[in-house]
């Protein structure tokens, strides 16, 4: 399942929850990093991005 956000630069960004490694908060929103040194910024704040990673994650009730 993608997860969509959007991305600094106002375009949709489309991310794997399986592939996130780390999520920090960023002076422009949040960051998440996948791995061999690739990230995407996001604008949504870090609680909201977290949510939606976890709610992809969990098995369909």
């Amino acid at each position: 399942m993608l997860v969509m956000f959007v991305g600094t630069d106002r375009t949709e960004t489309a991310i794997n929850p399986m592939q996130v490694t780390f999520v920090s908060s960023v002076a422009d929103g949040t960051r998440i990093r996948f791995g061999e040194g690739r990230s995407v910024t996001v604008t949504e704040p870090i609680a909201h991005v977290l949510d939606s990673l976890n709610r992809a994650l969990r098995p369909h009730e």
